[in-house]
């Protein structure tokens, strides 16, 4: 795998642990009982943008080793059919 692959696997599988990592642990304004006038009474009180953004970035280094290795111990090559 080279850089630009290893590059499109990050960015994809960040994405792909980011979108689902939003709504993990937020309060609704309306949980949280101080619901701010003009505003929707689900919308979050408070996210915690630090924890949104390691996770995936964490998750997403995991995701690419993981590939990596697969790919470069050659794991995969019994699916290659030989001639």
């Amino acid at each position: 795998m080279g850089i630009f692959e290893a590059v499109v696997v990050f960015v994809c599988s960040w994405w792909l642990i980011f979108l689902p990592m939003l709504s993990a642990g937020t309060r609704s304004q309306q949980d949280a009982g101080t619901v701010i006038p003009g505003s929707e009474r689900g919308a979050p009180e408070k996210i915690s943008w630090r924890w949104k953004i390691i996770v995936p970035t964490g998750g997403a280094v995991l995701v690419t080793f993981l590939i990596w290795l697969t790919l470069h111990m050659h794991w995969l090559d019994f699916m290659i059919p030989r001639r």
